[in-house]
């Protein structure tokens, strides 16, 4: 007899649990789902950088827009006093003034194209070409002073008039070109045969033998040496 009461007391509490289980699924069933809240993630290391960069870059932004005006004063001052200083005369002593007064300026030398050329020329004198090239081979680019000396003791009959030509282009310089006619250099001269005069003369037996007597033109340029 107990045994069966101790079945059906069994066979009761397994039922009254199984009804309480019922119950409260019935009871779950009826209330309304609570909404899951989403899952909050993990910053990950990018955005952790990002989010680094960002905080540091704004406060600099800030002190760019101040510090902006600033700088833009310190130029302006800075260009303001380069403007004096351009405005201002560089200064320089009295002993330094009256020196660089004093030089003279330098002048570029002149080119050969550029100096003055006294010329002079005489035709129809009466020395062959091939005497008065000699002397005048002699002369040619001396100084006009060196020139006539050596003219001067020169043995040869052309010497004389080539000393006459050479004095008549100095006169040239100085009354037809403000010049001094002893500071010239013969810068050319040059012989050119002229016409021959044809003459005979008599011989033995009847004979006749010609005679060529040679004319030359002489011409002679003169440059001032101060200008070489």
């Amino acid at each position: 007899m107990a045994d069966e009461k101790d079945k059906k007391e069994k066979k009761d509490s397994k039922e009254s649990k199984a009804a309480e289980a019922k119950a409260e699924k019935k009871d779950a069933a009826k209330k309304p789902a609570a909404k899951k809240e989403p899952k909050e993630s993990k910053p990950t290391a990018k955005k952790a950088a990002a989010e680094k960069k960002g905080s540091k870059e704004k406060p600099a932004k800030k002190e760019s827009k101040k510090a902006a005006p600033k700088a833009d004063k310190a130029e302006k001052k800075d260009a303001g006093k380069d403007e004096k200083a351009d405005k201002k005369p560089a200064k320089r002593s009295r002993k330094k003034a009256a020196k660089e007064d004093e030089k003279p300026a330098k002048r570029r030398p002149r080119t050969p194209e550029e100096l003055p050329v006294v010329r002079a020329s005489a035709k129809y004198v009466r020395v062959a070409p091939r005497k008065a090239r000699l002397i005048a081979d002699q002369v040619r680019g001396l100084h006009i002073e060196q020139a006539r000396a050596l003219l001067a003791f020169s043995p040869r009959g052309a010497a004389h008039d080539i000393h006459k030509l050479i004095d008549s282009a100095a006169a040239n310089a100085e009354n037809n070109h403000g010049l001094i006619g002893d500071e010239m250099r013969i810068s050319s001269i040059t012989v050119d045969e002229g016409p021959t005069l044809r003459r005979y003369r008599p011989r033995a037996l009847g004979r006749a033998t010609p005679i060529n007597k040679r004319t030359s033109h002489l011409a002679v340029a003169l440059t001032p040496v101060e200008d070489d």
